[in-house]
């Protein structure tokens, strides 16, 4: 669909790195010109619209993305400007496959589709910083029926197919700190030595059994993993302070027992970040999208997890029913060739349209 891949190319032509207030203009603008929808912005730059919100409407169903993109490769800009090409049938450049073509296909089946029930669009900002958008929107009451948020779901079941993720690993950061007593190396017995304290605990995290979960059929399993370790002040000093630093992928309705590795006044435990995961709550909604996505495509979707957290995790969180359908594949995201295919995205368009016009049929 033509209309999709330009506003796929517009979209991941305006720079938003740094600051999102241009795509979410020309978002807002593009909404007012080309629908009669409620378009509202936001105190922090989160465009949302809304379409059917007559009373007789009971449900809400809202096709979800994000306009901001990690900071591009020095091969993916120049002159100030995001560099976007189209070959081979795709379009390459900063943010088209995370995750603006997405974005570009759910703005084109808001615009078209039909619905009975009342349909969301909202594209937030600050979703590779932490959700900070979507948090902000929730905050304020954003809190649809059902969400279907387009990050990427091609090529998990099987190669080119679009599948439609029921769950995501969260991910929760964390340092661990042990404390000690400084003395000179020569004397050790003089002081308690961090480093000692730190590799103790870290031998406990090593320990842990992370949960897994079901969803559907589908395994979730979480990981602990300490990445970073840093103690010491010279070579000649026994060091009285030793850091930790873990990376703990979660999963729905549990947590590693990371607490446990703390002792008052010499191990501490503290949480830096904390995106949650994600789990659909309703296998009839995750089945109508599914469904919708074998329509659009030749290939048989499956309902599958992702490894990744998405903005879906906080709209779970507020009871929002989410399921993730998007056209990146594994892969794409983030790296200085991304890219996103023309073909997938017309299908994901097709697919926000058949799912949303069979719910509440």
């Amino acid at each position: 669909m033509a209309a999709v891949t330009d506003l796929t190319r517009d979209l991941a032509a305006i720079p938003s790195h740094d600051d999102e207030t241009d795509a979410g203009d020309f978002i807002e603008a593009w909404l007012r010109e080309e629908t009669d929808a409620d378009v509202t912005r936001d105190g922090v730059g989160n465009v949302i619209a809304r379409r059917n919100t007559n009373p007789d409407a009971n449900e809400s169903v809202a096709l979800v993305g994000h306009h901001d993109v990690v900071p591009p490769d020095e091969s993916q800009i120049a002159n100030g400007e995001y560099v976007v090409e189209e070959r081979d049938g795709r379009l390459y450049g900063r943010g088209a496959a995370d995750m603006k073509g997405a974005v570009a296909a759910a703005m084109c089946a808001f615009r078209d589709t039909d619905p009975t029930v009342e349909l969301v669009f909202a594209s937030f900002v600050g979703e590779e910083i932490g959700g900070e958008g979507a948090r902000h929107a929730i905050d304020e009451g954003f809190s649809p029926d059902y969400a279907i948020v387009g990050e990427g779901t091609t090529g998990y079941s099987a190669p080119g197919t679009t599948d439609v993720a029921v769950a995501h690993k969260g991910r929760r950061a964390s340092t661990i700190t042990a404390h000690g007593t400084a003395a000179h190396a020569s004397e050790p017995e003089a002081g308690e030595n961090a480093v000692y304290t730190a590799c103790k605990a870290v031998e406990m995290v090593c320990e842990i059994d992370a949960p897994s979960t079901d969803v559907f059929g589908e395994r979730v399993r979480g990981s602990v993993v300490v990445t970073e370790i840093e103690g010491g002040s010279a070579w000649n000093v026994i060091p009285e302070s030793c850091s930790i630093t873990v990376d703990e992928r979660t999963i729905p309705g549990e947590r590693a027992p990371l607490a446990a590795v703390e002792d008052s006044g010499r191990v501490e435990w503290t949480v830096d970040q904390d995106l949650p995961p994600m789990a659909c709550d309703d296998e009839a909604f995750a089945e109508a999208v599914r469904a919708a996505a074998a329509d659009a495509q030749e290939g048989e979707p499956e309902l599958v997890t992702k490894p990744h957290a998405t903005d879906a995790g906080w709209l779970a969180e507020a009871g929002v029913t989410c399921v993730i359908c998007g056209p990146a594949e594994q892969g794409e995201a983030h790296t200085k060739d991304e890219s996103v295919s023309l073909a997938v995205l017309d299908r994901c368009y097709e697919t926000y349209r058949g799912a949303v016009e069979s719910i509440g049929r």
